[in-house]
């Protein structure tokens, strides 16, 4: 209801006219003698249930307008995260306004006070979960409300909650300052369970929120060592999480039906600021009322491993950033495919892809070390006694060691495993055996090109991009372009690396 305006009904599937008469002072006056009184928030309700009503003021503090907000209890809403809550984890649920946030939350406490039989208070800050009033609504159970004289006051309201009542659940609605965020924390540490909503509508929303990213661990910039960085394959300063999260879980709210699932927050914060896939778990309400599960369309940041940026809008396919050589390894056949997933700990991905793509043998890497079925890394860093290596030898993960970071070394290995597991090796010439005759064709092509590029810059050309090599071939590169007095360097990554040939 708008001064001046018609009054409507607002609906998801549109809008409606309730009447032809224009709003005046007086409508609005009449409404608001019949209803509580509003707060600093600009909120007030209905005594003994639900509804909602929000006000509209002018710069004189006059009310010009009127949203009046249906609220219902629906049993039934949490059965989809029903495990999540009974199992002590602390809940976090965001998702876009309407979509049943405050619904869910209430059903929460209810059933956590009536069917867990545990001791739940929660923290009503505008009245919208227990209503208006001081006899709170029957939607909420045997749980406890306590109001917040103002907003501002919230987190005072939630530490004292848990100094005075001793409560083993504590629910709040709306987390939206710094303030809370830092009481949350010290809820959390106290060893109660937090059940609360966020604004924001997924999980990147809250990792770019700096006022609410400290729910989920917080986000700080770390300056790394340059033996960290090339072990890593990464810029030398990146985003990493600052703490432990606040919640174990996070719950985005997608639709009435659906909810999109991050049941390890630590590790998905990780991943996601690393630039990995995140695929949470889609669970859906069928008209049987039964859970289905499935996995989302990975999310995948646009920037590289360790420059973190938002992923795309929750619920579209994603297209993985892939290197030529793994485009190429996804064609070879699965008759070639090794059953393993291996956490390399000092060994180049760019270079095990490159042997895979030379010879033809296909296997999946990990990174993490619980997931992974072996281990590979190098003599320098098993002889140091890395602790990752003592952790996968005392669980019983099989570690390999190669004597170098070098692609023969890595060729030799997959050989090792295929041969293991019976499946046959193909053996090329060109990679082991520098002298062989279709090694050498293939030198001699690679050193006319490179005399060719060399002739094209000395007579003009700023430089010329020469085609991928191998290592021995492009070393071979740069010693002719040296023989005529010019500069080169090599560009891209294994295996489309080549030589750029330019002028000093």
């Amino acid at each position: 209801m708008d001064l001046g305006r018609v009054p409507e009904a607002r609906f998801v599937s549109g809008d409606v006219i309730l009447d032809d008469t224009v709003i005046e002072k007086d409508d609005l006056k009449d409404l608001i003698n019949n209803i509580g009184n509003f707060g600093k928030d600009n909120r007030a309700g209905i005594e003994r249930t639900l509804h909602r009503i929000s006000a509209i003021r002018n710069r004189k503090g006059e009310i010009v307008g009127i949203t009046c907000r249906v609220g219902r209890a629906v049993h039934g809403t949490i059965k989809i995260i029903e495990d999540l809550a009974f199992s002590g984890k602390n809940i976090l649920l965001v998702g876009k306004p309407g979509v049943g946030k405050t619904t869910m939350l209430r059903e929460t406490a209810r059933v956590l006070a009536d069917e867990a039989k545990k001791r739940v208070i929660i923290v009503d800050t505008s009245n919208e979960i227990a209503g208006d009033g001081d006899i709170p609504h029957p939607a909420i159970g045997h749980s406890r409300r306590m109001q917040v004289a103002t907003p501002a006051n919230q987190h005072d309201v939630m530490i004292e909650a848990v100094e005075n009542h001793m409560p083993e659940v504590i629910i709040i609605d709306e987390m939206g300052t710094e303030r809370e965020a830092i009481a949350a924390r010290t809820i959390a540490e106290r060893g109660v369970q937090l059940v609360a909503t966020a604004h924001g509508n997924t999980l990147d929303n809250l990792i770019l929120n700096p006022t609410l990213s400290d729910l989920i661990g917080g986000v700080q910039t770390v300056t790394l060592s340059d033996q960290e960085a090339k072990f890593r394959g990464t810029q030398k300063t990146v985003l990493e999480r600052k703490a432990p999260p606040t919640f174990d879980v996070v719950v985005e709210i997608q639709g009435w039906q659906q909810v999109a699932v991050h049941d390890d927050v630590a590790d998905t914060i990780d991943q996601a600021l690393r630039g990995y896939q995140i695929i949470p778990e889609i669970r859906r309400l069928d008209e049987q009322g039964n859970v289905e599960r499935t996995q989302e369309a990975p999310r995948q940041s646009e920037g590289t491993p360790g420059a973190w940026s938002p992923a795309m809008t929750s619920g579209k396919k994603i297209e993985s950033q892939t290197s030529p050589a793994r485009e190429r390894i996804s064609d070879i056949r699965q008759d070639r495919y090794l059953d393993e997933k291996i956490f390399m700990f000092g060994i180049s991905r760019d270079k095990l892809e490159a042997a895979q793509t030379e010879t033809g043998i296909t296997i999946e890497t990990s990174n993490e070390l619980k997931r992974a079925t072996l281990v590979l890394t190098t003599k320098t860093h098993y002889r140091r006694g890395a602790q990752l290596v003592r952790v996968a030898e005392t669980s019983g993960t099989p570690v390999y060691v190669l004597r170098k970071n070098t692609m023969p070394q890595i060729i030799d290995f997959l050989h090792t495993l295929a041969k293991n597991k019976g499946i046959e090796v193909r053996v090329d010439e060109r990679s082991t055996n520098p002298d062989s005759p279709s090694s050498k064709i293939t030198i001699e092509q690679a050193i006319q090109e490179a005399e060719s590029a060399a002739q094209k810059v000395l007579e003009g050309e700023f430089s010329v991009l020469l085609s991928p090599q191998r290592p021995y071939v492009r070393r071979l590169q740069h010693m002719l372009a040296d023989k005529f007095s010019l500069a080169s360097t090599s560009k891209g990554k294994e295996p489309e690396r080549g030589v750029l040939i330019y002028k000093p």
